[in-house]
């Protein structure tokens, strides 16, 4: 019955960004960035009920807030504050999992979103600076959303400044591996784990028509596959109706360039 549904890829990205939250119970979930919001807020609806979330601003909501302009007389249904206080009180006892955009990552989930080129004083291009990275990588869980799977983003080597904890032996503090937990990155070729050795980076799924021979080629160090890899789960008739509800103004459309459809086996 799948087969017949008309979703986009990055509908389907969103899906399968939604589904890492299924199994975590009452945490909080944040989604930086158009799809991640609104995995989360898919998430929150289909899949673990148990989710809060925020409005991106003070509020504490059950009720995900949809994107882009809203009506003059919507109201958002709070649950409570969500001060800078309480929101390091879910990050330090492990009490949230987040979805965010790195723009490098390497083999062992080592995040960049700073700057391009090793030269810290002069870089070849400057981005956001490591802003809340570091802090936000320990005590809980994060994922990882790319639009664009290609060896500029999954590099060889390490990430030309290190904004956040991954798992890289070579940076390794006794103690450190307990308060890192990196979970999963979906792309728009596939979604990966860290089930390689040494939490290396790990391909668990390949969207439908994508090999793991192509995902390889985008990326910029070696790759491993699960030994159950699979295709990933398309979409279901209701995940799509939660999600373009959630998103009135189809923001989800600028995810990725033309906004293509999955490939069809």
């Amino acid at each position: 019955m799948n087969e017949a549904i008309d979703y986009s890829l990055a509908e389907l990205m969103i899906v399968a960004s939604a589904r890492l939250w299924r199994d975590d119970g009452e945490v909080l979930a944040t989604g930086i960035g158009t799809g991640p919001r609104l995995a989360a807020g898919l998430a929150r609806l289909a899949y673990n009920p148990g989710l809060m979330l925020t409005d991106g601003e003070a509020y504490l909501v059950e009720n995900p807030v949809p994107l882009g302009p809203r009506d003059s007389t919507y109201r958002v249904a709070a649950s409570g504050w969500m001060t800078y206080e309480r929101v390091f009180d879910c990050v330090w006892h492990g009490r949230r999992h987040a979805l965010v955009m790195p723009t490098q990552i390497d083999r062992f989930g080592q995040a960049n979103i700073s700057c391009l080129g090793s030269d810290y004083a002069k870089p070849k291009t400057q981005l956001l600076g490591a802003r809340g990275f570091p802090g936000n990588s320990i005590n809980h869980a994060n994922s990882f959303f790319v639009a664009g799977h290609s060896t500029r983003t999954f590099v060889a080597g390490e990430v030309d400044m290190v904004c956040s904890v991954g798992y890289n032996p070579a940076r390794e503090i006794e103690g450190m591996r307990a308060f890192t937990d990196l979970r999963a990155v979906v792309t728009d070729l596939c979604v990966m784990d860290f089930g390689g050795p040494d939490h290396a980076v790990r391909v668990r799924s390949l969207h439908p028509g994508v090999s793991f021979e192509e995902v390889q080629a985008a990326t910029g160090f070696p790759l491993i596959a699960a030994d159950d890899i699979g295709t990933t789960a398309p979409p279901s008739a209701e995940d799509l109706r939660i999600v373009r509800a959630l998103d009135p103004h189809n923001l989800r459309a600028a995810i990725l360039r033309d906004n293509p459809a999955p490939r069809r086996v």
